[in-house]
This record gives C-alpha cells, sequence and structure tokens, in this order.
C-alpha cells in the first residue's frame, strides 16, 4: 500500500506542478513523472509537410473546349464539408471547423502557385471564389454540379452554376446514378441537362459513381463534352469483397470503367482516385493514369497539396503503362 500511495502522490504532485521529476529517487516513480511532464507542458506543434519552396515543377494543362484545365483539380468535398466518414460521423464537422474562410483562401492560393488552376463543387461553394479572386487577386475557376432535384436540375441548376461563375458544368454524378437505380423514367433529365448546358455555351459533362449509368447514358444517346467518373481499384482494407459497402467503395467495377472509357474520345476525369483517402497518392494516382484517366480530381488539405502535386508529377512524367490516348474536348 505504501508503494501505491507513493505513485498516487507523485502523480497528484505532478498534476499540481509542485514536484519536478528529478526529486524522485525510486526509478519507476521518476520515469511515471518525466512522461507526465512530457505530456502535461506545451510543445510546439512538429510536422513534416512540404511548403511551396518544396515543390518541383507545376501541374501541366490540358483543355476541354476552350478552357484551359490542370490535368490535377482540387476536389471539392473537404473544403464544403462533405467528407466521407465510413463510420467516424464527426468527420464532416470536424473539416467544416478546419475550412475557416481564411484557411479556404488560402488553400486556393496555395494550389494555384502549384499550377492547379480548377476547383470541382457546388455553385454555392464554387460562388465564394468571387470574392477570393478579388481579395486576393487569384484566378481559381471552377467545375459546377446542377444540383440532384429532379424539378430544377435542367433549368434552375445549370442558371446557379453559370451565376456563380462556373467555367464547366456537368450533371452530378449521385443524380445519374439515381436514374439508373430507382427513376429511370426521369434518365432523359440526363439529356436534358446536357442540351441546356450547351445551349448557354459551355462543355457539358456527366457525372456518374456507377459505370452502368455511364453506358445507359450512351444507350439513350446522351454523349457529354466530358466524364467525371469514379476510379481506385480495391486492395485496401476496408473494401472487403461480398460485403456490405459502409461509405468505402465508390467504383464498384473498375475493369468496367477501363474498358468502356477505353471505347469513348470524350476527356475523363477521374475522381476518387483515393478513394476517399484509403490509397496512398503514390498508387491512386498511377492506377487512374494507366486506366486512362485524362485528368485526376483530388481532395486535398492545405498541407497536402505540394506533396500530393509532387507525386502527381513524378507519376506523370514516369513510365506509364498507358493504353487509351489521351483525350481533350474540341467543344
Amino acid at each position: 500500500m505504501s508503494d501505491k500511495t507513493t505513485r498516487r502522490d507523485a502523480i497528484a504532485k505532478l498534476l499540481l506542478g509542485g514536484t519536478a521529476a528529478a526529486s524522485f529517487t525510486i526509478p519507476e516513480e521518476r520515469i511515471l513523472a518525466e512522461e507526465l511532464i512530457a505530456c502535461s507542458e506545451a510543445t510546439p506543434l512538429q510536422t513534416n509537410w512540404a511548403k511551396l519552396d518544396d515543390l518541383r515543377e507545376k501541374v501541366p494543362v490540358s483543355k476541354i473546349g476552350n478552357v484551359e484545365i490542370s490535368r490535377m483539380i482540387l476536389g471539392g468535398n473537404l473544403i464544403g464539408g462533405w467528407a466521407h466518414s465510413r463510420d467516424m460521423m464527426y468527420l464532416s464537422d470536424l473539416v467544416k471547423a478546419y475550412h475557416t474562410k481564411q484557411k479556404i483562401y488560402d488553400t486556393f492560393q496555395l494550389a494555384e502557385a502549384c499550377g492547379i488552376n480548377t476547383f470541382l463543387t457546388s455553385p454555392g461553394i464554387g460562388r465564394e471564389l468571387i470574392p477570393y479572386r478579388e481579395k486576393t487577386g487569384g484566378k481559381m475557376q471552377f467545375i459546377a454540379d446542377t444540383g440532384n432535384d429532379d424539378k430544377t436540375i435542367a433549368d434552375t441548376g445549370v442558371k446557379q452554376a453559370i451565376d456563380a461563375g462556373a467555367s464547366l458544368i456537368y450533371v452530378l454524378g449521385e443524380a445519374t446514378d439515381r436514374y439508373f437505380l430507382r427513376d429511370e423514367k426521369n434518365f432523359e433529365l440526363v439529356g436534358k441537362c446536357l442540351q441546356r448546358i450547351r445551349d448557354e455555351g459551355y462543355p457539358a459533362g456527366i457525372g456518374a459513381h456507377r459505370i452502368e449509368a455511364c453506358k445507359k447514358c450512351i444507350e439513350l444517346g446522351f454523349v457529354p463534352d466530358f466524364w467525371m467518373k469514379t476510379y481506385h481499384h480495391h486492395n485496401y482494407w476496408s473494401a472487403i469483397p461480398g460485403q456490405p459497402e459502409h461509405d468505402n467503395i465508390f467504383c464498384r467495377r473498375p475493369e468496367e470503367t477501363v474498358e468502356f472509357m477505353a471505347e469513348r474520345k470524350e476527356p475523363w476525369i477521374a475522381f476518387k482516385v483515393l478513394a476517399a483517402g484509403a490509397l496512398k497518392p503514390q498508387d491512386g494516382f498511377r492506377f487512374a493514369f494507366e486506366g486512362g484517366a485524362d485528368f485526376l480530381c483530388v481532395g486535398m488539405y492545405d498541407f497536402q497539396v505540394v506533396d500530393d502535386v509532387n507525386i502527381f508529377n513524378t507519376v506523370l512524367n514516369g513510365n506509364l503503362s498507358r493504353q487509351r490516348n489521351w483525350m481533350t474536348a474540341n467543344v
């Protein structure tokens, strides 16, 4: 009991700040005291993430229509707070708290300095680029979706994207998937949306998570100017074949996606290439480019941008085993 009392007293004294570790003679007490002091003292945050000075080269650009697009596109889910949290239900709130307006502006500026000139998001978030440009002199552009409301997707949704200043506009993947799975009677809205976007003079895209939905679009004659299609492999621990999905698989049939895109001449922007953080960038980027993607949309925190761009360029400039030609859209 005396030993236990001594240890308890030592902890109490340390927590009250009354005794230094060096004053303890019993080795166990000294070690415990040192650990407690280390845990209680304020220490500077140590990071090893790359800064702008570490950037080796900027992201190259290509075109969709007359719009110049960086090969790497900044994804909007993290900035918008739509995090794929799997079973961590607090994650969306956490990323919203992290991304203050100043943090968002800082992320945009860092991305632009790395050669990323395009952001993928909703019109509501994309509208933030207007004050961003005015305040910073930045030139970040964005690709907008037309929403997920059947009543407005082909009219108000397109108008909202235009009013927000979008450079390219596409049918949201969730909408395309839903029409395929449950509301096939509304699939014609995809075609109407494409036509409305083109009538307004913008490149028109189709988004999808399910390759079957893409095939249905072609079957119905809905050919976009570019595709927004998920793509990643399943070689990560939470992608268990035959098990129920829990916000952990975003491209269910990667092999079919490659086969489909091999026959298409439209540019392909691949997204979810890291399976919402489950894959390492070296792995996900290479897999996407070798599968035929022309652009990669990547969600990144500011502290990941420079590292990811360096990895992206290393992969892109390396020996890729790629069969599909690099595609651009002459809209």
